[in-house]
C-alpha cells in the first residue's frame, strides 16, 4: 500500500506559480497542469519513449492494491468518457475535496488534500485550461473501492493561501511545493497515512518500475541525510534535470522533464522553502 500510494504522487510531481503577469487564465492553467502539477504523469498513457501525445490527459496509469483498484481517468472535455459534462463547480469540488459529482470520495492517490491551498485564480485557470483541450474519447475502467476512502491534507494546506503571501519567497515556495505534492512521495507512510508530524520530507518510499527500484530521497535540511549541504544550484539541478549532488543520475518516477519547464523564479522559491524544512535523519 505504501509503495503504490506513493507511486501515484511520484508520477504526479510538482506544481508552480508563474511570474508572468500578462498571461490568460488558459495560459496559466496550461503552465500549472503541464509543469509543476505534472498531471500527465498519471493521466496520460505512457509508451516506450514517454507520454503518448495523442492520448494526452485521456487516462493513464492503473493501480490494483488492497484498498482499491483504480485507473487515472480521462480528464479531457469529452462528454461521454471525460469531464465534458461536468460543471466548473464539480471540477473544482473534485480537485479540492476529492469528491466526484455523485458524492463518492476518490482514492487519495489523487492528492486533492494538497490542492485545497490553491488560490481561486489558479483553480479557475486549471478549469479553463482543461476546458480548452481537444476532447478525446477514451473510456477508462471505473474505480473499485474495497474500504472507505479519505482525503489526506498536508498541514498548512487546509485552505486557499492568501494572495499577498505569494509575494513572500518562502511562503510562495510552500505553495508551489504543496500543489506539486512533493511531500506525497518524500514523506514515509504507515498504514496508508503519511507521517507528516514526525517525518516530513524524510524520504524512504520505494517505487519499482521499468527503471528498477527507486527510493525517495530525504529532502529535509539535514546536512548529512538530507540536502542541507547542497547548494541552491545543486538542488535546482536535481529537481529539473534529475542529477544528484555527486553527478549521478536520479531515477524516475520523479517528473524531471515536467519540472524543467518551470520558471527559474518558481524553482528558486521551492528551494527557499526546502531550506526551512526541519532536519530529519
Amino acid at each position: 500500500m505504501k509503495r503504490a500510494w506513493g507511486l501515484a504522487l511520484a508520477w504526479a510531481g510538482v506544481f508552480v506559480v508563474s511570474s508572468a503577469g500578462a498571461e490568460t487564465p488558459v495560459e496559466r492553467g496550461s503552465y500549472l497542469v503541464n509543469t509543476v502539477m505534472t498531471c500527465h504523469n498519471c493521466h496520460t498513457l505512457k509508451g516506450p519513449t514517454g507520454d503518448v501525445a495523442e492520448k494526452a490527459l485521456a487516462g493513464g496509469l492503473s493501480w490494483d492494491e488492497p484498498p482499491f483498484k483504480v485507473s487515472a481517468p480521462n480528464i479531457t472535455p469529452d462528454k461521454e468518457t471525460g469531464i465534458g459534462a461536468w460543471t466548473d463547480a464539480q471540477i473544482k469540488t473534485l480537485l479540492t475535496t476529492g469528491k466526484r459529482p455523485n458524492g463518492v470520495q476518490i482514492a487519495p492517490l489523487m492528492p486533492t488534500g494538497y490542492y485545497k491551498i490553491l488560490t481561486p485564480g489558479d483553480l479557475n485557470a486549471i478549469v479553463a485550461y482543461l476546458r480548452s483541450l481537444k476532447p478525446i474519447k477514451n473510456e477508462m475502467p471505473g474505480p473499485e473501492y474495497r474500504v472507505p476512502m479519505f482525503q489526506e491534507v498536508l498541514p498548512g494546506a487546509e485552505k486557499p493561501i492568501a494572495q499577498p503571501d505569494l509575494n513572500n519567497k518562502v511562503k510562495r515556495g510552500f505553495y508551489l511545493a504543496t500543489i506539486a505534492h512533493c511531500m506525497e512521495c518524500h514523506t514515509p507512510m504507515d498504514k496508508g497515512r503519511h507521517l507528516f508530524s514526525t517525518s516530513l520530507g524524510k524520504g524512504g518510499q520505494e517505487f519499482p518500475g521499468p527503471w528498477g527500484k527507486s527510493v525517495s530521497r530525504n529532502i529535509t535540511s539535514d546536512k548529512t541525510a538530507g540536502i542541507g549541504a547542497w547548494t541552491d544550484a545543486e538542488i535546482k539541478r536535481a529537481i529539473t534535470h534529475g542529477i544528484s549532488k555527486d553527478g549521478s543520475r536520479l531515477k524516475p518516477p520523479m517528473g524531471f522533464g515536467y519540472y524543467a519547464k518551470m520558471t527559474d523564479a518558481d524553482v528558486d522559491a521551492i528551494v527557499a522553502w526546502l531550506r526551512t524544512v526541519p532536519p530529519k535523519s
